[in-house]
């Protein structure tokens, strides 16, 4: 068996080494910008020093996850100490033949904008390689570091990495085979946020052409709210807030404080989801009036990244699995009056609930999560396919049902989009025996977009509520024809 030298391709700053793998080769952990330490701390990102020697990227660079012992989460997403966290993985079938021009992905990471990470098995770029993809994945600064207000400090540091990630990958993905103008971001949760975070912000509009959005999570945070949390975190760790004052805490206290700025002050036991749903994320992408100068439907209506082919959609049941621990309490109590709770209105409880008849069947604590999933990710689909009018738009569902957790619940889709049904982590989520065709189908449409802008159903821009539907039952059609029908009475 012929034997390959290790693959080396030289990017703007240096040299690097990556490895091959079974059809493709992998370069981990090389640097976008310097490590965000110092400084550079709560500066935007800096790019890295050039190198002489060929420097190796053989492993995962450090993450700004930290670790958690026993933290158990839904997508095995590793922390790696150090402080280097701004660096990306490349994942190519084509090291050094830049005349290739492969169309090339760019995946950011979810995790609510607080935790997550590039490292994941998950993200391996693998299958999207034998399908002659380039996939990049991208590390970003995460929580407060990341997103939170801070007096004499760029603002949105996070948002400042994912653009200058994409810079880099302009600078350097022919090296790797990729053609810079044949650019799709995609993310899922906070990380499809991100994405259309970035398809509505007018300063991102040359650094792709095309988006994917897999239950998105918008920030979307006010500047008074950002300024609030700001100042009420400051409270909690003794310190002005300043960049100065900030900087004299260290970032693991500031890790341990953020989760505690964040709590409501209520001691209700539904503080914590109805924060959630009247104020959104609490660290996240900011109103800044700089970046981001408007909500992002709004910036979508007038029209940023109308030029752009978008997909987005989400899972059928994304939180249901934890009203689902509440099921027996919540047995007795009618859905209504549990909507009630949440403040719904009475014509709003109403609508939703005749839209929602299949769900209310189930229960209380099904219809709970239901409207959690609604209001957090699925009402997004519609408002944004809408927004868009007539700017290519494709939305779809996920419903296939998870044989372990029994719902189509969040992060289910993840392995089938990347196709790596046995990478680490899949089973505990989607059984012994996730059905291969299914990925076959969503990683096949994910792959079209991404070559051709064809994901190979009707867009809901020619026909406004088409939605492929990924997993349905038998007895539903791959296409509806108002796919979100469901969530209508939340616009």
């Amino acid at each position: 068996m012929t034997q390959h030298p290790d693959p080396v391709v030289t990017l703007v700053p240096g040299r690097v080494r990556g490895f091959w793998r079974e059809g493709s080769a992998a370069f981990l952990g090389i640097p976008f910008a310097q490590a965000p330490v110092g400084d550079l701390r709560f500066a935007a990102p800096v790019a890295p020093e050039p190198w002489d020697d060929v420097r190796d990227a053989l492993v995962f660079g450090p993450t700004a996850k930290r670790a958690k012992p026993g933290e158990k989460t839904l997508i095995p997403e590793p922390a790696v100490p150090g402080d280097s966290t701004l660096n990306v993985n490349v994942f190519t079938p084509a090291p050094g033949a830049p005349e290739a021009a492969l169309p090339v992905l760019v995946y950011i990471h979810s995790g609510g904008f607080t935790e997550g990470s590039p490292a994941s098995p998950w993200y391996d770029g693998r299958a999207f390689n034998r399908d002659g993809v380039v996939t990049v994945t991208v590390s970003y600064r995460l929580g407060f570091d990341g997103f939170g207000y801070i007096a004499g400090a760029p603002s949105n540091r996070g948002v400042r990495d994912w653009l200058a990630a994409l810079e880099w990958v302009q600078q350097n993905i022919a090296a790797f085979g990729g053609d810079p103008t044949r650019v799709t971001i995609a993310g899922q949760s906070a990380g499809g946020g991100a994405v259309l975070t970035l398809l509505g912000m007018p300063a991102a509009q040359h650094l792709f052409g095309k988006a994917w959005s897999l239950s998105g999570a918008l920030g979307d945070v006010s500047g008074e709210r950002a300024r609030t949390l700001s100042a009420k975190l400051a409270r909690l760790a003794g310190v002005a807030p300043t960049r100065e004052g900030f900087a004299s805490v260290s970032e693991a206290t500031l890790v341990a404080l953020q989760e505690k700025a964040a709590a409501p002050d209520s001691k209700s036991p539904l503080a914590g989801i109805l924060a959630l749903l009247e104020d959104g994320l609490s660290w996240g992408p900011m109103i800044d009036g700089d970046l981001i100068t408007r909500p992002t439907v709004e910036s979508l209506r007038a029209g940023v990244g109308a030029d752009k082919p978008l997909v987005l959609g989400a899972t059928d049941d994304e939180f249901t699995m934890v009203a689902e621990g509440a099921k027996n309490k919540l047995r007795l109590i009618p859905a209504g009056f549990a909507l009630g709770q949440l403040k719904v209105g009475p014509a709003t409880r109403r609508a939703y609930l005749d839209a929602n008849r299949v769900q209310h069947r189930k229960g209380t604590a099904a219809v709970l999560g239901r409207y959690v999933t609604d209001q957090v990710f699925r009402v997004q689909v519609p408002r944004i396919a809408d927004a868009r009018a007539d700017a290519p738009t494709w939305a779809y569902r996920f419903s296939w049902v998870s044989p372990t957790i029994g719902w189509a619940c969040h992060c289910l889709d993840v392995p089938f989009w990347f196709d790596c049904l046995d990478a680490e982590g899949v089973r505990a989520i989607a059984g012994d025996a996730p059905p291969q065709p299914l990925a076959d189908a969503l990683h096949g449409s994910a792959v079209a977009f991404i070559r051709d802008a064809a994901p190979g159903w009707t867009p809901w821009s020619r026909a406004p509520g088409a939605t492929r539907v990924f997993g349905g039952a038998a007895s539903v059609p791959d296409v509806l024809a108002d796919g979100y029908a469901s969530v209508r009475a939340l616009l």
